[in-house]
């Protein structure tokens, strides 16, 4: 009888099954979870060992944000299957801060730590800020995101920046070799494996790079099975008050997603998402980038495709998210696992990236393309500045070279631009008034392929 009292969303299931499962969840997030590292890690130019250092720190901290979201502990957690992963949002205004010489990673943990403490304390205002964020403004953002990011898998595919031999025909057709398989991969096969057609694809490549004597090992012998990762690695972080200010606005935009995918997770799962339990969970999205802040990491936020995957299985308990937790935080722990990550070619890469980035424009597009711009022809303006403004750091660096140095994480940033400009225009042609109609309900269906 107590059995059949428990909701599947808190069933326990046996140890096998939590651990087949909870690897299930970890290999869907997986190649999302270990590309803003390798991003942010190319852009500061470190070397191999520091790049697989940020995998296990990211790792590390994906496994404690996914274990306090799906368990909880007392006003922080939603309680649901949750899988917990760095956020794409962020990279644009990373980039910005990892070109500064005066900010470089320092001054990204510390505008992450910052902003995750005050993600944390608004949490319960999060309501009141969601009008200013209708369809229309995020899906400028979110295609404004993928516009931003995805020359980084371009530049992936030909090598990547600062390689003599960038766009050579060898890289550009492996980089083409893994698109095709991932493209055949989601086109023919179903289930599982097609939700981790993207990591397959990476898997065949490298081996196609291994075979060609493209891969270096170096480091892997000297690597130890197990160290911890240290907080403040790379220094003490520098506040930055524009850097702050820049990754707050990334903060807003990381909860109006978490807003739609924890209201869709609740459908899923048949336990409807009230206020408290959403206050809850943006809470952890908050505590999440503070603790990436302290461990070397970035910004945190529910991962869609998980979602998605609870919904493909029909697995409601969060015990197996949970155990993805753990199976996360082992994983940041073996150095030499990370060191294999960061021994992956660029060029290999290049064609996973090209599909995660793409698919977060495409994203964008598909809800831009729900927006009325027959009857509200102003719409078409906010579109076309907002993701114009979005293109100005991506088509001249230059543009703002004689701006103030410290307005540079905000000027730098195509998605900070996009959201700001957006905003504005909303509220100049628009006002709130359709806000009702404009719920987090209703995004919450929109958000399916963010990550």
């Amino acid at each position: 009888m107590s059995n059949a009292a428990v909701h599947p969303i808190d069933e326990v299931l046996p140890l096998g099954k939590l651990l087949t499962l909870g690897l299930q969840h970890v290999l869907v997030m997986y190649a999302g979870a270990i590309a803003v590292p390798l991003i942010i890690g190319g852009a500061a130019g470190l070397p191999k060992d520091q790049v697989a250092f940020l995998i296990s720190a990211d790792l590390l901290c994906c496994g404690i944000a996914t274990l306090l979201q799906s368990i909880g502990i007392g006003k922080f957690g939603i309680r649901m299957p949750v899988i917990m992963a760095v956020t794409f949002a962020a990279v644009g205004p990373m980039l910005a801060m990892a070109g500064n010489p005066a900010l470089g990673l320092p001054g990204i943990y510390g505008s992450t730590i910052a902003a995750g403490i005050i993600g944390t304390l608004i949490a319960p205002l999060i309501g009141k800020v969601l009008r200013f964020f209708p369809p229309l403004v995020t899906g400028i953002v979110i295609t404004s995101i993928g516009l931003t990011i995805v020359g980084v898998g371009i530049d992936w595919a030909a090598g990547g920046v600062g390689n003599p031999d960038y766009g050579s025909p060898v890289y550009l057709g492996i980089s083409l070799a893994v698109l095709v398989f991932i493209l055949l991969i989601t086109r023919y096969v179903r289930g599982f494996f097609a939700n981790i057609a993207v990591l397959l694809g990476m898997m065949f490549g490298f081996a196609i790079a291994l075979m060609m004597g493209k891969v270096s090992f170096a480091g892997l012998a000297q690597a130890k099975w197990f160290a911890l990762v240290t907080p403040f690695h790379f220094g003490l972080p520098k506040f930055d008050p524009w850097s702050i200010a820049t990754m707050v606005v990334v903060m807003l935009i990381t909860f109006i997603e978490s807003t739609g995918m924890f209201l869709a997770l609740g459908e899923i799962c048949e336990r409807p998402v009230d206020e408290k339990t959403l206050v809850r969970g943006l809470r952890v999205d908050g505590l999440a980038t503070v603790i990436g802040g302290l461990f070397n990491s970035f910004p945190h936020t529910s991962f869609s495709q998980n979602i998605g995957l609870v919904g493909i299985t029909g697995v409601r308990s969060r015990w197996v998210c949970a155990t993805s937790g753990v199976i996360l935080v082992m994983f940041g722990l073996v150095p030499k696992m990370s060191i294999v990550v960061a021994s992956i070619p660029q060029f290999v890469l290049g064609g996973a990236g090209i599909v995660m980035f793409g698919m977060v424009m495409a994203t964008g597009i598909k809800i831009l393309a729900k927006v009325d711009y027959e009857k509200n022809r102003y719409n078409l303006y906010i579109v076309a500045i907002g993701i114009g403004m979005a293109m100005i750091p991506v088509v001249s660096n230059k543009f703002f070279s004689k701006m103030p140095v410290q307005l540079a994480p905000l000027l730098h940033s195509g998605i900070l631009l996009a959201a700001v400009s957006a905003v504005v225009l909303n509220a100049y042609f628009n006002g709130f008034k359709d806000e009702k109609k404009h719920s987090a309900g209703e995004i919450a269906g929109q958000l399916g392929e963010v990550h």
